[in-house]
């Protein structure tokens, strides 16, 4: 095993861009009514052109024993994973050096192929656009050539009629129409181009075999089991996805409007589990009441829901629910208590020691919030202050079961000071406000019992936030802001070890 850092190598990838023309300008044949003028020659250079971008793509495409791989020992690597901030998660796999693989003939013949791609790819993209423009100049004559058709016609059935002042209009209505021609020049010019871009994609696609047919002779056997040993190594990289360090916060979404300024919401946070059901608790000073919805989509057309009356009210939003069981602290008092909702129960209930409560040391909001239960992918957590810590945060592990205290930690950081906080990976990540502008500015890790002030902006759409916890399990962050209820996405970083070949 060895770790792969990130600055050891790059990752490199030539991307060839080849441009679809707008629906509108499908290369169909058109006639325009009554006038006998046939559009065929105007349009038939854009399905030239159609034709050699399919075949662009379907040598892009071409069976991928084609890459070069490099020998086992410069064997690929997969050096870290992350999740972006539309909630997808990344593994990124690194090519050797470049330099590597510069003294084969083949490497640069492909580079010089990808050049003329490239080059090809452009030409068409100024196609694309001088076709589009002088097509809507076409359009914008059509009326004109309609006229024009008409007065032919009527002087062909009756040439009488054609006296000079009709003969004059006829003249000043074909002299309007004398531009088109250098237009229609310049589509013809456009389609010599065309065949002459399909003569070199032609030649590319001879080369490209050229070079297949050398590398027969390579044994892709083992070429096979390379790929196959970097699938089951991505493979490997996507399970050990989730924990890592936070880097970025996406844009909020909001999910609901409902309840009053201030609340918590919530689903399960044990990642195991398949509870797809989601909790309200409007309000934070005596609440009793819990709206159990069976999906998030009835959560957010308010349907389906079911209620349960604690029977202990509770204080502060700093509620979570772990394994079908809600963690909450009850009102006046450093008590957590764990309720069970299916069978509607106190199961346990556990002063924690020496916690402050009813507003001694809160968030910078207020709101009873001295007691912070939370869950990530370590556990089970509470975060609250002490008259012995000087009004600072204090990080707590709980058991689960018993709501006994497995190790605490003193971040150093005034809790009245902070807006919110969630834990990630056993990393604590504190805001500066509950109000607009506010940031992720402090990270406590518990891991190694260190602290840095990060700067990690996030939009704070409706400027009052009440309650922010991650869930482990869906890697976002669960947001009580001004009574709307708010998802946001959450970027992780992590460096992982991996075997060689």
């Amino acid at each position: 095993m060895r770790e792969v850092e990130q600055r050891r190598h790059s990752v490199r990838s030539i991307p060839v861009y080849l441009k679809k023309p707008p629906q509108e300008r499908a290369g169909t044949r058109r006639r325009a009514a009554g006038s006998g003028v046939s559009w065929d020659a105007i349009i038939s250079p854009r399905m030239h052109l159609f034709s050699a971008m399919f075949l662009l793509v379907m040598l892009a495409e071409m069976p991928s024993e084609q890459a070069l791989y490099p020998s086992p020992e410069e064997g690929w690597q997969i050096y870290s994973s992350a999740q972006d901030a539309d909630g997808k998660c990344i593994c990124t796999v690194v090519a050797p050096a470049q330099n590597m693989c510069n003294r084969d003939p083949r490497s640069r013949q492909l580079r010089q192929l990808m050049e003329k791609v490239q080059n090809i790819s452009q030409s068409m993209e100024v196609l694309d656009l001088r076709t589009y423009r002088d097509l809507q100049y076409v359009r914008n004559t059509e009326s004109l050539m309609k006229v024009v058709d008409g007065k032919l016609k009527v002087a062909s059935d009756n040439p009488r009629s054609l006296n000079p002042k009709g003969f004059q209009e006829l003249k000043d209505k074909v002299n309007q129409l004398l531009p088109l021609l250098p237009v229609l020049e310049q589509y013809k010019a456009d389609a010599k181009m065309i065949l002459r871009l399909r003569e070199e994609v032609r030649n590319l696609s001879l080369v490209l075999m050229a070079i297949q047919e050398e590398m027969g002779a390579y044994d892709y056997e083992e070429l096979r089991q390379r790929v196959l040993l970097l699938e089951t190594r991505l493979h490997s990289c996507m399970q050990k996805l989730g924990c890592g360090k936070l880097t970025g916060v996406s844009n909020p979404i909001t999910v609901r409007a409902s309840g009053s300024r201030f609340g918590s919401w919530m689903t399960d946070t044990m990642i195991p589990s398949s509870d797809n059901r989601v909790w309200s608790m409007d309000g934070y000073f005596k609440g009793r009441r819990v709206l159990e919805y069976r999906t998030m989509n009835d959560f957010m057309k308010g349907q389906n829901f079911v209620q349960h009356l604690l029977p202990h009210p509770w204080a502060g939003t700093g509620h979570v629910v772990y394994n079908g069981s809600l963690y909450y602290n009850k009102y006046q008092s450093n008590i957590i208590i764990k309720y069970h909702f299916r069978s509607r129960s106190v199961l346990v209930q556990r002063s924690l020691s020496g916690a402050g409560y009813n507003n001694t040391f809160p968030y910078s909001w207020g709101g009873s919030s001295d007691i912070d239960l939370m869950a990530d992918e370590n556990g089970l957590w509470a975060v609250y202050t002490t008259i012995p810590n000087a009004g600072n945060i204090v990080i707590s592990r709980l058991e689960p079961q018993s709501l006994e205290v497995l190790q605490t930690w003193d971040t150093g950081f005034p809790k009245r000071s902070a807006g919110e906080s969630f834990m990630i990976c056993g990393t604590l990540y504190v805001t500066n406000s509950h109000l607009a502008g506010a940031k992720i500015y402090f990270a406590y890790y518990t891991n190694t019992s260190s602290y840095e002030y990060t700067d990690i902006p996030f939009h704070n759409q409706y400027s009052h936030i009440s309650m922010m916890d991650y869930n482990p399990r869906e890697r976002v962050l669960y947001t009580w802001n001004n009574g709307h209820q708010v998802l946001y996405n959450v970027t992780l970083f992590q460096v992982i070890k991996t075997s060689g070949d």
